[in-house]
This record gives C-alpha cells, structure tokens and sequence, in this order.
C-alpha cells in the first residue's frame, strides 16, 4: 500500500513540474530591428496620403536610413506627427499640387523632429522646437506645449492641433497621430503686401496739359496753322497787289 502511495506521488511530481514550467513568464520581448515609419504607418490605416507623399519626396527612405543608424548607435531618434487621411482632405482643393517638388519636401520634413519625445518629454522641450526642416538655425519650426491632461498643444503660426494618440512611441521612433496638417508659417502664413505702382511718366499736369502734349522744345518756333496761316497768307496777298499798282 505504502509502495502505490510512493508511485502515484512521484507521477503527481512530474505532472506539476511541466505544467509550472509552462505558466511562468518568459523573458520580455525586444525588437528584432530598428522601426520602419512606413510600416507603423500602413498599420495604422488611416495615412495613406501622407505615406504616398513621403514615398514621392522621398522622405521615408531617408528617415528609415536614419532609423537604422540611430538604431545602431543609440542616438537620439526621432518623432513623426503623422496627418491622417482626413486632415489632408480638409485643405483647400489644390494645396499640395501648388507646392513646388522642394517645398512639398520642406511640408514632409516639417512632420519630422530629429529627436524621440515621448508624450513625457514634451514637457521640458524648449520652444521653438526644430523639424527636419529647420536646419541647425532654420525656420519651419514648432511651438509644442504639454498639457496636464495627457495631451500635446501644436502649433506652426497658421494651424493648431491636439495630441493624444501615439501610434508608436518605442526609441528611437515615436510617431503620433494629427487630425490636422502642420501648415509651415514659411510655406502658407501671411503673404507679403503688394509692391505699390510705380508713378506713370506721362502723368498729366495740372490744367489738364502733359509732357507730351506739351510739344517737342522750340514748338513754339513752329509754322503757324490754322486761322494764324490764314492771316499770314492774306498778308502776303494784300502786299503783292500794292507792288503791282504802283509799277503800273
């Protein structure tokens, strides 16, 4: 009796050691690779036209190369603000195609923060805060402002927009959702006023009479017409017959 206690004990032993085995935890999982933008984007399914407008400028090769290289050496990574299909078919009919091919780059660049932010980080980001646009010193800049419900306030001088969605936010790539497109102040803000007319060269002068209606200098020298050539002409006539009688 004791012996069949022994046996169905050790077989219970090994039923419960392969079935603890299964239920603990494994180790967390790590990103295979460094992040596509592309990707992340087509996941999300609503930004087609602005992966078709990357594809054209050739933005999403560029940032995916710089991905890689921010992948490999921990660098600082970067931060997307990704317009959803419907905010591009809010804008005026016509806007992109307006857009040189240079300028529909610098709109794509101006997306882009060379820099990861996490919804936590943008409150301590110092504005103006640099896009891909901006160069070292450049424009195309963003104001960005943390607010204390969890959201994001952006703003480039001619839209504003909240954020609260994060498609991704793994460094080195952080990409969130807008429901608007960043406009740059640089691209469509104010315009500059109209050049003023230049003053007409043949402005009249006062008494009705201009420059070229004044004759050319010494008209007054000039032949005279009309009645004045009659009373010239009479003259003439009149002298000529008082020659001829006193010859007579």
């Amino acid at each position: 009796m004791a012996s069949r206690i022994a046996v169905a004990a050790a077989f219970l032993a090994l039923a419960v050691v392969p079935a603890a085995l299964a239920q603990a935890p494994g180790p967390a999982a790590t990103p295979s690779g460094p992040p596509n933008v592309t990707a992340i984007l087509e996941k999300g399914g609503q930004y087609t036209t602005f992966i078709r407008l990357m594809k054209e400028t050739q933005q999403d090769t560029q940032l995916n190369s710089q991905l890689n290289s921010s992948y490999a050496s921990n660098g600082g990574g970067y931060t997307v603000f990704a317009p959803t299909d419907n905010a591009f078919n809010n804008l005026k009919p016509g806007t992109l195609n307006s857009l040189t091919q240079q300028q529909q780059v610098a709109l794509v660049q101006g997306h882009v923060l060379p820099q990861f932010y996490s919804m936590d980080s943008f409150q301590t980001a110092s504005n103006p805060v640099r896009t891909q646009a901006s160069g070292r010193d450049g424009p195309y800049t963003l104001n960005i402002t943390a607010t204390t419900n969890n959201q994001l306030n952006v703003s480039t001088g001619v839209v504003e927009v909240t954020v609260n969605n994060a498609l991704s936010a793994v460094k080195p790539l952080a990409v969130y959702s807008v429901d608007k497109v960043l406009l740059p102040f640089e691209l469509f803000g104010a315009e500059a006023p109209a050049a003023a007319p230049t003053a007409s060269e043949g402005k009249p002068k006062k008494g009705g009479s201009s420059d070229a209606a004044s004759g050319p200098a010494g008209a007054d020298d000039a032949a005279p017409t009309g009645a004045a050539s009659a009373r010239a002409l009479g003259w003439s006539v009149a002298g000529l017959a008082a020659v001829l009688g006193y010859l007579l």
